[in-house]
């Protein structure tokens, strides 16, 4: 296990960089802790990849350093690192069986062959691979062949992390969910530092404890699953993270709150004194389709708006709605009904966000 640690890293393909949008990585710095699940999450060319095979040591960084345990790594390649990689397919011997393929690893090494056998069967045990372990593995399906790439992962005893570049974008759908749980079975195991890369942030949010979202070569928000959802530090993550994403509405400040297509929105104290200093910036009012109140009568604060759409998906019904020029997202529970033509929305002060240049403004104690 290891702690890693990235140190003013930044990376382009580019010979000379000139401008941020040179670079795939943008300078920053972060650490995974020891013993740690997480996930990267972001949209394909956001620089996941590229940070996974720094890390891993398959590409040296631009600039900055990779630190193991307070160790530079930058120079060392990925077995002196003691990384195990798995990447989006799966990367087995065909020729040999499962058992060959998960013994290849600790063979390279000059293991004792009884140690070789007894820690094979034991992986082999965890991944549910028993049953196919004299099989060539010419003859796996591709969620077999996927947990033999795991498997040589796992089979040596010092590792110092796994990291996983999509593993299950080629497996069928109805297994994804068991791979996952396995996965995260097996960390609860072996608490080995676990990085798993992903656009889907169902799969990022069943195993990581904590994900790292991704955009434009950075990192804009590190927290766990309910910390992205609830207050996003950022609009893309807003954006991104939770389905539909986030409502976003631009405004201009107004005395005693925001504006947006001649509706008022009043802002609670704290946030209202922080207007002026947000003179000349992008503002943006941010709330969750599964936040925002919906009536069929006014009420205080409610603001009129003209239903668009239903969408009834069984447990529950997102609603379209046109609030002046501004169409709406709003998730409701299946019981309960959707007004016709004409509704009254709300916007809860806990779960309203404003955001200035896309960063979260946190309200001033």
């Amino acid at each position: 296990m290891a702690e890693i640690r990235l140190q003013n890293l930044a990376h382009s393909y580019s010979s000379q960089p000139r401008e941020a949008a040179d670079y795939a990585i943008r300078e920053m710095d972060h650490v995974w802790e020891q013993g740690g699940a997480y996930a990267l999450l972001g949209p394909s060319g956001c620089g996941k990849s590229t940070l996974l095979n720094i890390i891993s040591g398959l590409l040296s960084p631009s600039e900055g350093q990779v630190l193991f345990d307070a160790r530079e790594v930058n120079r060392l390649s990925p077995e002196q690192r003691n990384i195990a990689q798995v990447f989006q397919f799966p990367v087995v011997y065909d020729t040999m069986t499962v058992f060959d393929n998960l013994a290849f690893p600790l063979r390279n090494q000059g293991v004792p062959e009884t140690k070789v056998t007894s820690r094979v069967h034991e992986i082999a045990e965890v991944l549910d691979l028993h049953p196919v372990l004299k099989k060539k593995a010419r003859n796996l399906t591709a969620d077999e062949k996927q947990k033999v790439s795991m498997g040589r992962g796992l089979v040596r005893d010092d590792v110092t992390a796994i990291l996983f570049d999509e593993p299950l974008t080629v497996i069928d759908p109805h297994l994804k969910w068991k791979l996952r749980r396995k996965l995260k079975q097996i960390h609860e195991q072996f608490n080995i530092t676990m990085i798993y890369v992903t656009h889907d942030q169902l799969e990022a949010s069943t195993f990581a404890d904590k994900i790292a979202v991704m955009h434009g070569g950075q990192i804009v928000q590190f927290g766990t699953p309910r910390e992205l959802f609830e207050r996003p530090q950022h609009t893309f993550v807003g954006f991104f993270v939770g389905s539909p994403g986030m409502n976003l509405i631009e405004v201009t400040p107004e005395p005693g709150g925001v504006g947006f297509g001649g509706q008022h929105h009043p802002l609670a104290g704290p946030l209202l004194a922080r207007l002026p200093e947000l003179a000349g910036r992008r503002l943006q009012l941010g709330i969750r389709p599964e936040f925002v109140q919906v009536s069929d009568e006014p009420g205080a604060g409610g603001m009129p708006a003209d239903v668009v759409l239903v969408e009834d998906l069984g447990t529950y019904k997102i609603v379209t709605l046109r609030l002046q020029a501004q169409l709406l997202k709003a998730r409701l529970p299946e019981d309960q009904s959707v007004p016709k033509g004409r509704a009254w929305v709300g916007f809860p002060e806990q779960w309203l966000m404003l955001y200035a240049d896309d960063r979260l403004v946190e309200a001033q104690p």
